[in-house]
Order: structure tokens, then C-alpha cells, then sequence
């Protein structure tokens, strides 16, 4: 097996935890998006950890100057960690999914302002239609103009695509990814614990079963895609990123009965689309120079 073959294996097997703990995030029931955050986040400051004493990465690996962007990564990153909670509560989690999936064209905007990278014309043509894609998932309900949870869910997938972008920065600056999952995880249990008090829910055995599921389910997500790229570039497999979407609409047809409606997977083909056509454009772009 090549190692090509072995980061598509990776990155799909991490499209499938993913799409998993939104499952049991679901299954966990009426729990408040920030408990359900602190326990997600909880087990990951363990691996990462542990991960951190492996590599001998040192607590203290930052310069003062690249702090901001490990702040603004946690903080943007926590945000839209409650958003898709919220959204995975609220929504069918094949919606919650693909929204959450719009970060990738959002973090081409933000790199625009942030890092003062050119917009490319196909890029900017596949911004606009992944948002095309997405307002026939938050399309309008009633009297208002898009429901609500979709709403948040577009925000949580706004929210990603800054804290990737915050990510990107702090890599660049020499950052070790350990230390910034570790960063981000910390800060994300600090900020879940004093939010969950007004809407505490003492949990079941079962309820935190799920939980615990899904910390360890996003946990294997986060080492599989990290391994998917240590095997292969982003400009070969990371198309295959959006099997978790399959996977997400699977699992809700057979665990939770979630038949996603014609205008969702209409929206779900324009978003995809999008993302397999900035793919094949960046891949020949890549090859070429």
C-alpha cells in the first residue's frame, strides 16, 4: 500500500470518528452544548498530553509574540465548538455536518485579511458557491428568514475556519501542534465549566457513556487526520475529508431516523462540489509550478 493509499485510508477513518461523535453528542440527549463541550475537550488534554511527553515537547514551547494566536485559535476555536454542538442538538447532524464543513472556504476569506494571501478567481468563485449550497440548508422557515440552529451552525463553521486560520499562524511561527491542541483543550474545559453551571444536567450513567464516546471518538479523529497528512500532502487527500458527510447522513438514517430533505442534499451536492472543484484546481495548480 502506498503511502497516498495509506493518508486516504486515514483521513477517512478520521471523517468516520468525527461523524460518530456527533452521534453520541445527539444520543447523549438534553445536555447543555458547554457540558457536552467540556467532555469532548476533556479526554482530548489527555492524549494531547501524553502525546506532548512522547514527542518531549516542553510546556513552555511559545514565544511571547505568538501568543495572540494561540488565544485567538482557542477562543475562536471554543466558539465553534458550542455552535456545532448547539447545532448537532438542534439540527439533522448530516446539516450540522456540512455547515461545519463550510470552515475550509471561510478560512480562504480569513487568510485574505489575516494573512494577506491572494484570492484566487477559482477560489473566490468556490466561496460563493459553498454559501450558495449552504442557504439551501439554512433555508427559510416560517416567518423568519432562516431558522435559527442553522444559523448558529454557519457560525460555528465561521468560527472553525478562524481558528484554523490561527492555526495555520501559529504553525508558521514554529508552534508544535501538540502543544496547540493541548492549548486549546485546556482553555476550552476552563471556559465550558463556569457557562455549564445555570444549565447543569446531572448525568446519567448512559448520558455520560455518550460523552465519553464522543471525547474519545474526536480524539481518534484529531490522530487520524493528523496521521492522514503525515502519509500524504492536503493537496492529494483532502477531498476525501468530506466522507464524514456520508458517514454523518448514514448514521442518522440508521441510529436516529434523520432523513435529510431535497433541499438539504442539494445543498450538501453545491457545497461538495465546491470543495472537489478548489481541490482539483489547487492540485493542478501545485503540479504545474
Amino acid at each position: 500500500m502506498t503511502a497516498k493509499h495509506k493518508g486516504i485510508l486515514c483521513i477517512i477513518a478520521a471523517g468516520f470518528c468525527f461523524a460518530c461523535m456527533t452521534l453520541f453528542l445527539k444520543l447523549a440527549g438534553d445536555v447543555s452544548p458547554f457540558e457536552k463541550s467540556f467532555f469532548r475537550n476533556f479526554v482530548a488534554i489527555f492524549f494531547s498530553y501524553g502525546v506532548m511527553r512522547y514527542k518531549k515537547i516542553p510546556f513552555s514551547p511559545v514565544k511571547p509574540g505568538n501568543v495572540k494566536y494561540l488565544f485567538a485559535r482557542a477562543i475562536f476555536g471554543t466558539m465553534g465548538v458550542f455552535c456545532n454542538f448547539y447545532a448537532v442538538d438542534h439540527l439533522v447532524i448530516a446539516d450540522a455536518n456540512m455547515l461545519n464543513k463550510l470552515s475550509p472556504f471561510f478560512a480562504v476569506i480569513f487568510s485574505f485579511f489575516l494573512l494577506k494571501e491572494k484570492v484566487k478567481p477559482y477560489q473566490a468563485f468556490c466561496v460563493i458557491m459553498a454559501f450558495c449550497g449552504a442557504v439551501l440548508i439554512i433555508r427559510p422557515a416560517g416567518d423568519s428568514l432562516f431558522t435559527f440552529p442553522a444559523l448558529i451552525g454557519l457560525l460555528g463553521g465561521m468560527c472553525a475556519g478562524l481558528a484554523y486560520t490561527n492555526v495555520r499562524l501559529a504553525s508558521t511561527h514554529g508552534v508544535p501542534g501538540p502543544f496547540i491542541v493541548f492549548f486549546f483543550s485546556v482553555f476550552s474545559c476552563l471556559v465550558s465549566i463556569p457557562l455549564s453551571i445555570p444549565g447543569f444536567t446531572w448525568l446519567s450513567p448512559r448520558q455520560l457513556g455518550f460523552l465519553l464516546m464522543s471525547g474519545l471518538s474526536a480524539t481518534g479523529g484529531q490522530f487520524a487526520i493528523t496521521a492522514a497528512y503525515s502519509h500524504a500532502p492536503a493537496r492529494e487527500i483532502s477531498v476525501y475529508d468530506y466522507t464524514q458527510i456520508i458517514f454523518a447522513t448514514l448514521l442518522g438514517i440508521l441510529f436516529l431516523g434523520e432523513m435529510p430533505d431535497l433541499f438539504s442534499l442539494l445543498g450538501y451536492v453545491v457545497i461538495v462540489g465546491a470543495g472537489v472543484f478548489m481541490f482539483m484546481c489547487q492540485k493542478k495548480e501545485t503540479e504545474s509550478a
